[in-house]
């Protein structure tokens, strides 16, 4: 699992690493330019039933990407395009771990390019 810091609280998001890999190149991006957009994503809340935070992403508040593993993650070029337009619609970009692993298992339609650090 890889991890998601925003703002001030010390606690973590929990993302799968390849998931997160990919949030963290469309974040960069469209922060990188001012623009602003929603995350959200479900969790376990108290008592392990399921709940869903969702984070208003701006420039001006700290934000760092933790990963398990030394090397970036392989990208692919579809759900790149998927999340940043998620990211202009009103309802943001919404992470369904589920979605990624079936894009996975169809993979091999374009070939993957390797995450470089933003």
């Amino acid at each position: 699992m890889a991890y998601l810091y925003y703002g001030a609280d010390p606690r973590p998001a929990e993302i799968p690493d390849h998931v997160l890999a990919h949030v963290k190149v469309v974040a960069a991006t469209k922060l990188r330019r001012g623009e602003c957009f929603m995350l959200t994503w479900r969790h376990s809340g108290e008592g392990a039933e399921e709940a869903r935070t969702s984070v208003w992403m701006q420039p001006s508040i700290p934000l760092r990407f933790v990963f398990d593993g030394p090397e970036p993650e392989a990208l692919d070029r579809q759900y790149l395009r998927d999340l940043a337009d998620e990211a202009m619609s009103s309802r943001g970009i919404v992470l369904e771990w589920g979605d990624q692993e079936a894009r996975e298992a169809h993979a091999g339609e374009a070939p993957p390019i390797t995450a470089v650090a933003a």
